[in-house]
């Protein structure tokens, strides 16, 4: 015995005999993170493989959304790895403004203070304590799910490196003039007081009320309908289409503006829809986008009725009123003076909320910063259109076209005091200076200079993540190495809002160069019965409970086996059961396996000195290995999984195992044969079960191997192995039985009843497998007294069998009567249409194949159930 056999008998013996995640998953992962496994090597010669991980929000806690994306980012990288590649997977979070933001506000609030309370600097340093004390538990809950990041290159958006990223490429664009400061429409939150993102947004159906209001006298007045009839005090026009007969008198006309000293003029705008409504519109520039736009294609004037916090500022009857309220009140004053020219009716409207609060969101004309997205647009749209970048699934290209074609210019500032601060100065005397990295401000605030309040959207810094995380502006090894990167796997909803973002900036900073070669777009995870997940309904799931409960392996193997690209993914808990009984299998099947004789011992045999069970499982072996490889170029999770899960549970467990068993009890040559062939199995099959169910698979490879780690040992290789011949003598096996299996439930026998049977073989291949089917399908000798009562004719093989008390002959009879009429039925409509000249004139080839074949079976169906009638006892 080797001293590696020796190790190895040791370790199996020492297997525990039942598998516990929580015994082996938390000490297993530190395991591979002291050793360095998931450190990447920027001198290494190694092709590179980089992976760019979505940042998550340093709030955040980890959501069955995340557990998906990273269960499959590391499955990638986790394959790379073994393939020989030089893999950097890198960890980090974003600083996340509103919500970290918000987070401290709260805890100031619970003791009676405001950040107002604390000033700028000393808000933003009981932020930073927050986050040391508080944020990145999401990056333990990655750690708990087994995802192989380097933890060596950990970043976040507000670090050193990549705040001086954020402040060069603001210059640059700034000095391009690409980056510019204007009046614009913004999405307003009156209580989180900043702009928002359109990603910040989210829109649902609200009840409003949709009120029609008379604007104008006699002749010359018109009808709007609205719903916001508090932006009303802010309408500088009333406009309708240009080709609307209805309204043509009234075009280039001043009309009275109800509840105001003030006449707005009547335009003409094709925006308009004369379909909608009254066909007239009312228009609040100020307060409104489209209203925004069509002001500035007439000149008007915007005026802001509300202030930051949505309370009404116009002098008057409805001053101070905040905006809900002054809407009831102000459709109370129009119908005290009969403006109101229809009841007031339900209205269901998409209303957009802030994400953070649920705030109704505010349109509102601000002073912002903004990106000039045209020529960084246009580049990250060719970059997809000459193959520079791969959208997959393809059909998700147009999509991205639709946003990058149609894209309009980004409010990247944010009234805020967490994030990074705009790095633009104003001088005493109207002068504004752009301070770049390792640039000192142009005075003090003692000379009249002050740097803009405003911090940038989180997007901005998000947005370099590829390369800021790799020393950018700095030219780094790291970035030498690793940039550009390969793939890019997030959810199609953020296609818009961070992946574009990404292309922009990468191709304008990288000189052209993309920033990823592949974007991989999945679905979202939903419940089991397909409702999209939210935290306020009952159907949101916490994954720490189930990798609790199931293990990481059975939530990652679960998440990996809906992931269609593109395509959202049901989870039930159910599912992921279902998931830990597989990794329970896999457990079971390997040690039992251990234990009877698999070994890696030594090359493989021959195939002459193979059974052709053991030739199939080698066929059947590498053709998994090829599947397996195809399904991941292909991003094609769910295919990869389904196929690793039926060769382990069904091909190697189910039938090997199994039709080996007699193999490894005799003992001798052949056991020792097979042996080799499973262990050479199991090893195999474990590797690419890995970068799915990296636990189980780890601990039982090392078993079995008594090699180092998974994590670091070589990808399987298709070794072109096929036998068909050995893969066609299986399938006979396995027709005869499933046959008699399905014969005996149907006659109510025990699995682990014994039953007297002839077994005539004919000669086939099927004779050297009697001792196997006898042994899977408790199959005793004859005996003496054997009396066929039933007789079961597959595969060119006939299986008698003597129930002899313990079959309902009744019962049985009847059941062969109704499938040898159903049978007959079958080859009668069949025989029908192949006598049917006219058919068969106009029937396609495949067609008339089809119904042959059909033929055929019906009349091998029919001799097999008439030769198990004849050999039923007669009543």
């Amino acid at each position: 015995m080797t001293e590696n056999t020796q190790q190895q008998t040791a370790a199996t013996t020492e297997l525990p005999t039942q598998y516990t995640p929580a015994e082996v998953e938390g000490p297993l992962y530190e395991r591979w993170v002291e050793r360095g496994y998931f450190e990447a090597d920027a001198k290494s010669e190694k092709p590179p493989y980089t992976i760019v991980i979505p940042p998550p929000n340093v709030t955040g806690a980890l959501h069955l959304g995340h557990a998906f994306q990273v269960t499959l980012m590391d499955a990638l990288t986790r394959r790379k790895r073994m393939q020989g590649f030089e893999t950097l997977w890198l960890p980090g979070m974003d600083h996340a403004g509103i919500a970290t933001q918000n987070k401290v506000e709260q805890q100031l609030a619970e003791e009676g203070k405001s950040r107002h309370d604390l000033g700028r600097d000393a808000f933003v340093e009981r932020v930073w304590q927050w986050k040391e004390e508080y944020g990145g538990r999401i990056l333990g809950q990655l750690r708990r799910l087994g995802a192989g990041l380097d933890w060596s290159r950990e970043r976040f958006t507000m670090d050193e490196g990549l705040s001086k990223a954020v402040q060069k490429i603001f210059k640059d664009l700034y000095e391009d003039g690409l980056i510019y400061r204007a009046e614009r429409i913004i999405n307003w939150c009156p209580r989180c007081l900043t702009a928002i993102s359109d990603i910040e947004v989210e829109y649902q159906d609200d009840a409003g009320e949709l009120v029609s209001i008379r604007y104008g006298e006699g002749e010359d007045s018109l009808v709007v309908a609205t719903t916001r009839a508090e932006t009303m005090l802010g309408d500088t026009a009333v406009a309708v289409h240009p080709e609307d007969e209805r309204y043509k008198h009234l075009v280039g006309k001043q009309i009275k503006l109800p509840l105001t000293d003030r006449t707005i003029p009547v335009v003409a705008d094709e925006h308009v829809d004369p379909e909608f409504g009254t066909g007239a519109v009312k228009v609040t520039p100020a307060h409104d986008p489209n209203d925004f736009e069509i002001g500035r294609r007439h000149d008007l004037p915007s005026l802001t009725v509300m202030d930051e916090h949505g309370v009404i500022t116009v002098h008057g009857p409805f001053l101070g009123l905040d905006r809900f309220e002054a809407r009831s009140a102000i459709v109370g004053a129009l119908k005290e003076q009969g403006r109101i020219v229809a009841e007031k009716r339900p209205y269901m409207h998409s209303v957009g909320h802030c994400s953070r609060c649920k705030t109704t969101v505010e349109p509102r004309l601000s002073m912002q910063w903004w990106v000039k997205v045209g020529p960084l647009a246009q580049a990250a749209g060719d970059a997809v259109r000459d193959g520079s970048v791969d959208i997959h699934p393809k059909e998700l290209s147009k999509r991205y076209f639709d946003w990058v074609d149609n894209m309009h210019d980004w409010c990247i500032s944010r009234q805020l005091w967490w994030g990074h601060r705009i790095p633009i100065w104003y001088g005493p005397e109207g002068q504004v200076v752009c301070v770049g990295p390792d640039e000192e401000p142009p005075g003090t605030e003692a000379e009249g200079w002050t740097q803009d309040p405003d911090v940038l959207d989180t997007w901005f810094s998000s947005g370099l993540w590829p390369f800021s995380t790799l020393g950018w502006p700095e030219k780094t090894p790291d970035l030498a190495k690793f940039y550009s990167t390969d793939v890019l796997l997030t959810g199609h909803d953020i296609i818009f809002f961070w992946v574009a973002r990404m292309m922009m900036f990468g191709l304008y900073a990288m000189d052209g160069e993309v920033p990823f070669k592949t974007v991989a777009l999945t679905g979202l995870v939903r419940d089991e019965f397909g409702k999209k997940m939210s935290k306020s309904n009952p159907n949101a799931v916490d994954p720490i409970t189930w990798m609790d409960a199931y293990g990481s392996d059975a939530v990652r193997f679960t998440l990996a086996n809906g992931a269609t690209p593109g395509a959202d993914v049901p989870i039930g808990e159910d599912w992921v059961k279902a998931s830990r009984n597989f990794a329970n299998k896999i457990w079971n099947a390997t040690r039992f396996a251990l234990m009877n004789g698999a070994t890696i011992e030594g090359p493989l045999p021959d195939a002459s000195e193979m059974s052709a069970t053991d030739r199939w499982i080698l066929s059947r072996l590498n053709e998994t290995v090829a599947r397996v490889d195809a399904y991941y170029d292909d991003f094609q999770f769910a295919k990869l999984s389904e196929s690793l899960y039926h060769f382990a549970w069904d091909e190697v467990f189910a039938w090997y195992v199994e039709l080996s068993k007699t193999t490894f009890f005799a003992g001798g040559e052949g056991a020792k044969v097979s042996g080799r062939v499973l262990g050479e199995v199991l090893d195999v099959m474990l590797r690419l079960l890995h970068p799915i169910v990296p636990f189980v698979t780890d601990t039982l490879w090392t078993t079995l191997t008594g090699g180092e780690s998974l994590v670091v040992a070589d990808w399987p290789k298709d070794s072109g192995f096929r036998d068909e011949a050995a893969e066609k003598e299986i399938e006979l096996v396995q027709r005869v039985v499933t046959e008699v299996r399905r014969f005996r439930k149907e006659q109510g026998l025990q699995d682990a009843q014994k039953v007297p049977a002839r077994l005539d073989l004919g000669g086939t291949a099927l004779v050297a497998h009697e001792a196997a089917i006898r042994q899977i399908l408790r199959l005793q000798p004859e005996g003496d007294s054997f009396e066929a009562t039933a007789s079961l004719p597959v595969a060119g093989a006939t299986v008698s069998l003597d129930l002899s008390g313990t079959i309902d002959v009744a019962a049985e009879r009847k059941r062969l009567a109704k499938d040898l009429a159903a049978a007959e039925k079958e080859k009668a409509q069949a025989e029908a249409k192949l006598g049917n000249e006219a058919f068969l004139a106009k029937a396609p080839d495949n067609v008339v194949d089809k119904i042959k074949g059909r033929l055929a079976k019906a009349d091998e169906d029919i001799a097999r159930i008439q030769s198990q009638l004849d050999t039923l006892p007669r009543a």
